[in-house]
């Protein structure tokens, strides 16, 4: 888990140095109006919507974007209808790869993602295929600065998180999918920065790779990751320190 909360951390740097903030906000976008879609436009009602809010303001999203995103997801502005979807397959070196997506052309985006994988010589699988390897749980991500590692832990242990670790600067709490409100409204009633947070896929084991070999498989993810239509990817790739110098 660590060598991923690391790469998270160097891809949420890159975004800002490559110039992919419209990218960004457009996924949040997306992302908000899915959300209001399905649970509704009040924020303080919908955990995976104050989520995405979180996330567009942790974005410098423009307000004004923020509430045409969730009145489109509501209906009360016309708007693309976006489906949640998910592709399955085996990257380079047999590498599992899950991808998570939000499209308005279901048919454009699997096109584009089995493009993605053919170019790399890998190819999708059926559902199912690959997401046995990965167990869904949420994911929070916290300054270390301030914040007394005890103290955290009693705080998010006590709302029903399973695992606090430090990675340099950050911390990261892993909670139970059903946990993830109740650590979200625990570290908000503490007045907790959270940098990010939200449901991701971790493997249940992982591959390593020689270096060559990893930045091949990396590669792949990231050409994924960039698509407009995809929101996450996952990897049973282990990415240690090498890996990570190696991409970075």
């Amino acid at each position: 888990m660590s060598g991923h909360s690391k790469w998270s951390t160097i891809k949420r740097a890159k975004a800002v140095t490559d110039g992919r903030r419209s990218k960004i906000w457009a996924r949040i976008t997306r992302d908000i109006m899915t959300a209001s879609r399905e649970g509704g436009g009040e924020i303080g009602m919908n955990p995976r919507l104050a989520t995405a809010v979180d996330k567009a303001k942790s974005e410098n999203m423009p307000k004004d974007n923020i509430i045409r995103a969730i009145k489109r997801g509501t209906g009360e502005i016309a708007g693309a209808d976006y489906v949640e979807s998910t592709y399955e397959g085996y990257g380079p070196h047999g590498i599992a790869i899950f991808v998570e997506g939000l499209t308005d052309n279901t048919n454009r985006t699997v096109a584009d993602v089995r493009h993605l994988f053919g170019k790399y010589g890998a190819g999708l699988g059926l559902n199912g295929s690959v997401a046995f390897q990965f167990e869904r749980k949420g994911i929070f991500t916290i300054s270390a600065e301030g914040n007394d590692e005890m103290t955290l832990f009693e705080l998010v242990a006590e709302a029903g998180a399973e695992d606090l670790t430090q990675e340099g600067e950050e911390f990261t709490v892993t909670c139970p999918v059903e946990s993830f409100g109740s650590v979200n409204s625990a570290l908000e009633a503490a007045r907790i920065k959270i940098i990010e947070s939200g449901l991701q896929r971790i493997p249940t084991t992982t591959t390593r790779l020689e270096v060559n070999q990893a930045k091949g498989v990396m590669k792949l993810i990231e050409l994924l990751e960039e698509h407009q239509d995809v929101q996450a990817v996952y990897s049973t790739l282990e990415i240690d320190d090498a890996v990570i110098e190696a991409m970075s």
